[in-house]
């Protein structure tokens, strides 16, 4: 079985960025119905946009209508998905049984994906979907590889299973998690998840409490609820093995460079386990999880897929091995064309990252696109700048350092 990689778009440089960095398929969202409102998302305009771009390059859009409506939502749902249908959408996530089943009768030829929000944890669970017409369903993120074994060897082969490979995880069950509603009055269930498990606290001790005492950790702060990241790169032959047919990563809020980073490692990983074998794969993963280091990310463990995670949560701040530094734009008379994201100067050791290869190499010299002047050291986030390299680039590529 060969496993479709998909891949987040928040937006628009996104989906440009999964699409070039070698996803099979994209999910996104609209301005409403979906679970990420925090993302850019895509307006009719964009969306129209987004899917002649992803069906040119022969992919799929898959669009998150995942939100926990109300009754008086449910009509604007169902309009909302057979535009989406009629405009091409190749199937729409949607994570209440409700509103399952009433764009299943209301908009009947489009593929419908259960949302992981359902938690669908056993058989029976995923049996009712199947024959309701479910075409996939993203598992809860709390079962184990044995289990999705179990699974699916008890419903139809014509149901996809899909499971998250890697990215952000909730503390929450699945992501049903009311921390934020309660602490700031923002529903994750409607897309507006502030991430309070992210937040540092404190603990009260009940006779004293005017003296607040940290959970400490490390310098970087307490995150006594932060969950661990997922990163399964080193068991893909193992979720192959299961049934999974889709590697799902996480990500709608994340920047056009994480998107880019994690999609090519887990590219050429699948393209290594599929084309060259397994001894192939396994030699190649020391150099590609530095990779996956030099994209943002927390401490990362396997998540319930061999069981219980350890440690559950703790997880921290963010950290990175390289920065994002610049946007390629393309070549112009023999030197690489870069919008500055991030500061960069001359004698600084940089890598461009392309779909392909990673060239390293040393700043030489800096001239401003406007003015053409020389400079060693730019710091304006936008500034057009041109550096001379030795080898060629393409626009859509990305500076690093």
């Amino acid at each position: 079985m060969i496993m479709e990689l998909l891949a987040p778009a928040g937006g628009k440089p996104q989906l440009i960025a999964a699409l070039r960095y070698g996803a099979d398929a994209i999910y996104g969202g609209l301005k409403q119905f979906g679970l990420r409102a925090g993302a850019k998302n895509f307006d009719w305009a964009a969306l129209k946009e987004a899917l002649e771009m992803t069906h040119e390059a022969g992919k799929r859009f898959y669009l998150t209508l995942n939100i926990l409506p109300y009754e008086d939502e449910l009509g604007q749902l169902a309009e909302c998905a057979g535009r989406a249908r009629q405009m091409g959408i190749d199937g729409a996530i949607v994570s209440d049984l409700g509103a399952f089943s009433y764009l299943r009768r209301e908009v009947p030829d489009l593929a419908l994906h259960v949302s992981t929000q359902a938690n669908v944890m056993n058989a029976a669970g995923a049996a009712v979907y199947a024959d309701m017409g479910a075409a996939r369903i993203v598992l809860s993120r709390e079962l184990s590889l044995e289990r999705i074994a179990d699974i699916r060897k008890k419903i139809p082969e014509s149901v996809e299973l899909e499971a998250f490979v890697h990215g952000a995880m909730c503390m929450a069950h699945s992501g049903r998690c009311m921390l934020s509603n309660y602490l700031t009055g923002r529903n994750a269930n409607r897309g507006a998840c502030t991430q309070p498990c992210r937040w540092e606290y404190t603990i009260l001790e009940a006779k004293r409490p005017d003296e607040p005492m940290p959970v400490l950790e490390d310098e970087r702060g307490t995150y006594l609820f932060s969950a661990y990241d997922l990163n399964m790169l080193g068991y893909l032959p193992e979720m192959r093995n299961a049934g999974i047919r889709s590697l799902k990563i996480e990500g709608r809020m994340k920047t056009d460079y994480y998107v880019a980073t994690v999609t090519r490692v887990y590219r050429h990983a699948l393209d290594l386990l599929e084309k060259s074998g397994e001894e192939a794969y396994r030699a190649a993963l020391p150099a590609l999880q530095k990779e996956l280091e030099k994209a943002s990310h927390r401490a990362s463990n396997t998540g319930f897929y061999f069981g219980a995670p350890r440690p559950t949560s703790g997880a921290g701040s963010t950290t990175q091995t390289m920065n994002y530094i610049g946007r390629v734009l393309g070549m112009q008379d023999g030197m690489l064309c870069v919008e500055v994201k991030n500061r960069i100067e001359v004698g600084q050791k940089l890598e461009v990252l392309t779909p392909e290869e990673v060239f390293p190499f040393t700043v030489s010299g800096i001239i401003r696109e406007d003015t053409g002047e020389k400079t060693g050291c730019v710091t304006v986030a936008g500034t057009l700048v041109l550096i001379p390299v030795t080898f060629t680039v393409r626009e859509g590529d990305y500076l690093r350092g």
